[in-house]
């Protein structure tokens, strides 16, 4: 994979990687704007990693689909008969056009080309006309489906079929995100968005707390200032921080009986490699699904979740609009650092401190582990 990135690109990963325990630095501008690089992270990062495709109570009844897309790859999410959440190829075994769009209930996927018709699990129910032709066989003419896990309620897919499984690589993850129960939480909104900023931008400023108080003065530092940002050591899969409140903050209930003390003060914020991040608080959660779809434009398929009990107070809409208020706010900073990045004047600079960018030099460890030899 190293041959497809620019040397020098490839050098600096490797400098990093080696972590000398000198200053820090940020990558060079050119990895966030080269295409070259693009092309390698979306063949060996996103091809081979498990990435976030939303909730599962999404589709929380046996029909219920909606279609999503992740590096080219248009996909169908759909709860099955046997009430299993699986992920399909958007794609027919005919002449490869798609089968379902947008969301909704469905009994079966019908390709509106041919009429060749799916079951919820993908196999191949009618292929008009098809039954006299010599050597077709129908059960080996189902939509691909890929490997699927879901951690806290999040569905994760490997569009590669080769990753190693995903919740053993968050063991160590689960000490500080069990007690959430996210998985209880319930979909309040998702959103999906394009951005003119290249997708490690957005990862990277989601999981540091170095502009919280900078960028959303009045938004989120009245609750999560950048002083008391910690950072937890990372994994080969995760990384992350806690982001505590300060005394005068009045907290996030309702709290699940299971949550510390410490985890009623904080939101935790989440990074499970590559595109999955998530501020986990106690009685709500935004999250993002990060995915390129250019050397300079990322989606994101972000969304509020909370507890029952904001739902009945018709409270849960608020924690919607407040998350799209600062979503805005990190939108006008990060396009702005986009055309910044192509600037001949650009440079690596010093990062800040591990509990406000540390998140960030732990990606660049994972980073170099997956793009280098």
């Amino acid at each position: 994979m190293s041959m497809e990135l620019p040397a020098h690109v490839a050098e600096a990963l490797a400098e990093r990687r080696a972590d000398d325990g000198g200053l820090r630095r940020a990558m060079p501008p050119d990895f966030y704007t080269d295409p070259a690089v693009a092309q390698a992270e979306q063949d060996a990062v996103f091809r081979d990693g498990w990435l976030c495709v939303g909730r599962a109570d999404e589709v929380p009844d046996s029909g219920d689909f909606y279609t999503t897309d992740l590096v080219g790859e248009s996909l169908i999410v759909v709860r099955g008969d046997d009430q299993q959440v699986r992920v399909l190829a958007n794609v027919c075994r005919h002449r490869s056009s798609p089968v379902a769009e947008g969301k909704g209930s469905a009994r079966q996927f019908l390709c509106a080309y041919h009429h060749w018709s799916y079951a919820l699990d993908g196999d191949l129910k009618r292929a008009p006309l098809m039954d006299t032709v010599e050597g077709f066989d129908p059960t080996q003419c189902g939509l691909h489906e890929f490997a699927v896990e879901e951690w806290m309620g999040w569905v994760f897919v490997n569009l590669s079929g080769t990753a190693d499984p995903l919740t053993p690589q968050l063991v160590e993850m689960d000490e500080y995100v069990a007690g959430y129960h996210t998985e209880e939480m319930r979909t309040v909104k998702v959103g999906p968005e394009v951005w003119p900023v290249n997708w490690k931008c957005l990862a990277e400023n989601f999981m540091e707390g170095y502009h919280l108080t900078p960028v959303h003065l009045k938004t989120l530092h009245p609750m999560t200032p950048t002083s008391l940002c910690e950072k937890i050591p990372g994994r080969a899969g995760f990384t992350g921080y806690k982001s505590h409140y300060p005394p005068e903050f009045q907290g996030r209930p309702p709290f699940h009986p299971d949550m510390t003390e410490e985890q009623q003060r904080m939101s935790m914020m989440v990074w499970v490699y590559p595109g999955f991040v998530a501020a986990i608080s106690p009685n709500s959660s935004v999250y993002m699904s990060i995915s390129p779809t250019g050397a300079e434009e990322v989606q994101t398929r972000w969304g509020v979740i909370t507890r029952e009990d904001l739902f009945e107070q018709d409270n849960a809409i608020d924690r919607w609009h407040f998350a799209a208020s600062y979503n805005a706010e990190d939108k006008v900073r990060l396009t702005a650092l986009q055309q910044g990045l192509n600037s001949r004047y650009a440079a690596a600079g010093p990062l800040a401190p591990d509990n406000y960018e540390g998140c960030t030099w732990d990606f660049y460890q994972y980073l170099a582990d997956r793009l280098l030899p």
